[in-house]
């Protein structure tokens, strides 16, 4: 695939990166936690091992960045994270009870989350002007995340819940061979202008922006930690459960097509305000409705609007509050802080609340931090506003 804007754009060589990298997320999301009750861990043991892998996004994204920004080639850092990534995990075949298992998590997590921040820089630079049409190539991680839920789910039910654990080794093993015949492409000679990251934090709307994306994170919290275990526990099939997490992707795929055209149109801004009050809603439907297929059903197709249209948006807004030279510091902040530090948060409240205060209560809070998210959001950016950069000064 080539556009005017990228006419060498390695379309299918980035496209092949985002469907090994997600299988990887496909195989941990809906099945990691039900994988750790049946080695014996508790409610809370769930949450902090959750808590442990997503606090190396605050840290990881950060080292990557510092080494990505002094490299030559920012690839390479890719591929050594997704080489370490594959190795370390190796460890959980002889990793047992609460420590061993969250040593090999902490250190398998910092490579496989420092991987991804650079990986969308070199796919951003790729598409240069035509940023619009990230939603195309990210799709694949969409499909690789479908393609693992749905035969994961058939295969674990099949062959037992410790299989998981060979999956994962042969999708971080392709995510490492993706990333070898992905070509770098280096920052234009302009990009090295003058910035400064205090500088773009002194915007009233860049602060709204890391607090809306830190809250939406943490709002996440109960349906990545304890979502199958909730549908589990309503009585459904593994192969249900997996379904269900795929049609939520399906609808993801579905938004990343739409977008090319549609954020041009309504903006970035307006997209990301509108992701975080239909997490709210969705959080509700869930709490209140999962012993319901309809309810449910309507909860996994808004998954359009609170991971898709919001990443996208999301990453717009990293454009445009941090220009070039801020790039890797921009998206480690994103990445780390906000998805890391949310992510941890969440984790961590849901596993304290998740038995003493009941799924529907749980929920109802992820709902509220969305929408203290979007609150802040409306107060301090203006959505009808362009999205091109700010001033770097």
């Amino acid at each position: 695939m080539t556009t005017d804007a990228a006419p060498r754009l390695p379309y299918w060589r980035l496209s092949a990166f985002y469907l090994s990298y997600f299988a990887i997320l496909g195989a941990m999301v809906p099945y990691w936690t039900v994988f750790l009750r049946a080695r014996g861990m508790s409610a809370l043991e769930i949450g902090q091992l959750m808590a442990v892998g997503t606090l190396t996004r605050i840290l990881a994204p950060w080292a990557s960045a510092w080494v990505g920004d002094r490299v030559p080639r920012r690839i390479v850092v890719v591929r050594v994270c997704a080489l370490l990534m594959t190795v370390i995990f190796c460890g959980m075949f002889v990793a047992r009870g609460f420590w061993p298992v969250a040593l090999v998590t902490a250190a398998f997590g910092f490579f496989w989350n420092a991987a991804l921040p650079q990986f969308e820089i070199v796919t951003l630079r790729h598409l240069g002007g035509a940023g619009n049409l990230y939603g195309r190539i990210r799709l694949w991680g969409s499909v690789g995340f479908i393609g693992v839920v749905l035969g994961g789910g058939w295969l674990l039910e099949r062959a037992g819940i410790d299989l998981l654990l060979a999956v994962l080794v042969v999708t971080m093993t392709g995510t490492l061979l993706a990333s070898l015949v992905v070509p770098d492409r280096p920052a234009p000679p302009a990009v090295q202008a003058r910035a400064s990251l205090r500088g773009a934090l002194r915007s009233p709307a860049a602060v709204g922006f890391l607090a809306a994306a830190f809250l939406m994170q943490a709002s996440h919290g109960p349906y990545y930690g304890f979502f199958s275990i909730l549908l589990e526990d309503l009585g459904y099939t593994r192969s249900t459960v997996g379904a269900l997490w795929a049609l939520g992707v399906v609808a993801e795929v579905g938004i990343f097509l739409a977008l090319a055209r549609l954020l041009p149109r309504i903006g970035a801004a307006r997209v990301f305000l509108a992701s975080l009050l239909l997490a709210a809603l969705r959080w509700l439907i869930i709490g209140h409705g999962a012993a319901s297929m309809p309810w449910l059903l309507a909860a996994q197709v808004l998954h359009a609007a609170t991971f898709g249209a919001f990443h996208v948006a999301a990453l717009a807004q990293v454009q445009r509050f941090f220009p070039a030279a801020l790039q890797g510091r921009g998206q480690a902040l994103y990445s780390g802080l906000c998805m890391g530090g949310g992510g941890a948060l969440g984790g961590v409240a849901s596993g304290y609340l998740w038995d003493a205060a009941g799924a529907a209560r749980v929920f109802e809070l992820a709902a509220v931090t969305a929408l203290v998210g979007a609150c802040l959001w409306g107060l301090l950016s203006r959505p009808g506003a362009s999205d091109a950069n700010p001033a770097t000064g």
